[in-house]
C-alpha cells in the first residue's frame, strides 16, 4: 500500500524524522490559510498523487506569498498531472501539500528496503539526490553507498556514521544525520514499511538534516497491526479493477497488453507473461487465482478480465496441485456463458482432475481452444488473437 508524501511526513515525524512544517488542503483557500499560519516567505506548493516525477511535471511550485500559493494551488486541483509513472492520462490532484521553504545547500538521497537476494534491510545512501535512484544505478553506480542491516542487532550507531560520511557530512552535521538515519529505521521497522525514500534529503545552510520528500510504502500482509497506516489509504489513487480483485481475494495488475491472462500461482503466472511476448503478444493483465479458489472465484476473475476494453483474448494456464482443474474448467464455462464471451479464448490445463477439467470444457459447447503446454498456450493466443483482429 502507498500513501501522500504529506501522511509519510507526519508518520516518519513521529519517530524523530525531521520534516520541514507543512499542511495538507484541499482548495486554494485552505493553501492561503496554511501558508499565512506557516508564516515566512517562501513556500512549495505540491500536488500529492501516488506517482514520482511530480517536479519535472509542474507538480511542484514555488511561491513567494500568501497570494502566490493560493494561485498555484488552483493551477494544481481538480487538473491532471502527467507523469513518467501516471501514464497519458495522468492523475487529477485532489489535494495539495504547502510546506515552509528553506534554504538547500546540498540534496542528497537515502533509502531503506528489503532486500531479499540477502535476506535483510538495505540502506542505500547517495549524493546525487534529486535524481531517480534507477538513473543514478544504472549511469553512475559507484555513487550508491549501500549498508546491509543485520536483524539481530538493527541499525547501530556506527552504520548510521558510515551512511553519513559516505554522503559527506562533517562536523556539526553528522550527529543530526545519524539521529535522522536512526529514526528512519525505527519507523521502516516498527510500521512494518516495504520501501521507505528520501529524496532529496537536504543539508540546509543552517546545518540541518530535512527529509524534503517522502515516500512510504507497506506491505499489505501487516496492515492489520496497523489500523492508523491502513486508514491513510487513498482508493482514489488506485486501479478499480485492482481494489475489487482484491475484494475477492484475488491478485490482479493491470497491464497495457491485449491478451488476459488468468493463471494459478505467482511465479506461473509471470512465466506466462513471459511466454506470450516471447512468441510476439502482450498482456493485458497479472491475475493470480490462488491456490485455492473456488468455481465462484474463478468466475469473478474472468469477469474482471473482460471488464478491461483493451482485452482481445484469454489465455487460461492451470497447473492443477491444491487447484483442481475441473473446478477452473466450471468456472471458465460459467462465466464465459453469464458474459457472452466474445473473445478467443485458450485453456490450458495440467494436473489434479485434468482430464475431468478437459471434458468439461469440451461438453461446454463454447468456441474454447485447448493447449497441451504452455508454449502450445501462448502460439494459439497470440495466433487468435491477430486472426480476430
Amino acid at each position: 500500500m502507498n500513501i501522500h508524501e504529506y501522511q509519510a511526513k507526519g508518520l516518519m515525524g513521529k519517530f524523530g524524522v525531521a520534516v520541514p512544517r507543512g499542511a495538507v488542503a484541499y482548495t486554494a483557500a485552505e493553501a492561503r490559510q496554511a501558508a499565512e499560519a506557516l508564516g515566512g516567505s517562501v513556500w512549495a506548493v505540491k500536488a500529492q498523487i501516488h506517482a514520482g516525477g511530480r517536479g519535472k511535471a509542474g507538480g511542484v511550485k514555488l511561491a513567494r506569498s500568501a497570494a502566490e500559493v493560493e494561485s498555484a494551488a488552483g493551477q494544481l486541483l481538480g487538473h491532471r498531472l502527467v507523469t513518467h509513472q501516471t501514464g497519458p492520462e495522468g492523475k487529477e490532484v485532489s489535494r495539495v501539500y504547502v510546506e515552509a521553504g528553506c534554504d538547500i545547500a546540498r540534496e542528497l538521497y537515502l533509502g531503506m528496503l528489503v532486500d531479499r537476494g540477502v535476506g535483510r534491510i538495505v540502506v542505500m545512501a547517495s549524493t546525487e539526490g534529486g535524481m531517480e535512484i534507477e538513473t543514478v544505478a544504472r549511469d553512475r553506480p559507484e555513487k550508491i553507498i549501500k549498508v546491509a542491516i543485520d536483524p539481530a542487532t538493527g541499525l547501530m550507531p556506527y552504520h548510521a556514521r558510515r551512511i553519513a560520511y559516505g554522503l559527506g557530512l562533517e562536523g556539526d552535521q553528522v550527529p543530526p544525520a545519524v539521529r535522522f538515519i536512526s529514526a528512519m529505521y525505527r519507523a521502516f521497522v516498527e510500521l512494518d514499511a516495504s520501501v521507505v525514500e528520501i529524496n532529496p534529503l537536504v543539508v540546509t545552510t543552517g546545518g540541518e538534516v530535512l527529509a524534503l520528500d517522502a515516500k512510504m510504502n507497506f506491505d499489505d500482509n501487516a496492515l492489520f497491526r496497523h489500523k492508523e497506516v491502513e486508514e491513510m489509504r487513498d482508493e482514489s489513487e488506485e486501479e478499480p479493477t485492482e481494489l475489487e480483485a482484491a475484494r475477492h481475494g484475488l491478485n490482479y495488475i493491470k497491464l497495457d497488453g491485449n491478451i488476459g491472462c488468468m493463471v494459478n500461482g505467482a511465479g506461473l503466472a509471470m512465466a506466462t507473461m513471459d511466454i506470450i511476448k516471447l512468441y510476439g503478444g502482450a498482456p493485458a493483465n497479472f491475475l493470480d487465482v490462488g491456490g485455492g479458489a473456488t468455481r465462484e472465484r474463478v468466475t469473478t476473475a474472468f469477469k474482471l478480465i473482460l471488464s478491461d476494453p483493451h482485452v482481445e483474448g484469454i489465455l487460461v494456464n492451470i497447473f492443477g496441485g491444491i487447484m483442481r482443474c475441473d473446478v477452473i474448467a466450471e468456472g471458465v464455462v460459467a462465466a464465459a456463458r453469464e458474459i457472452s464471451l466474445g473473445v478467443p479464448l485458450v485453456v490450458r490445463l495440467e494436473g489434479t482432475n485434468v482430464e475431468l477439467g478437459k471434458k468439461i470444457l469440451r461438453e461446454s459447447g463454447l468456441p474454447i481452444l485447448s493447449a497441451d503446454n504452455l508454449a502450445d498456450a501462448a502460439e494459439k493466443i497470440v495466433e487468435a488473437v491477430k486472426e480476430a483482429a
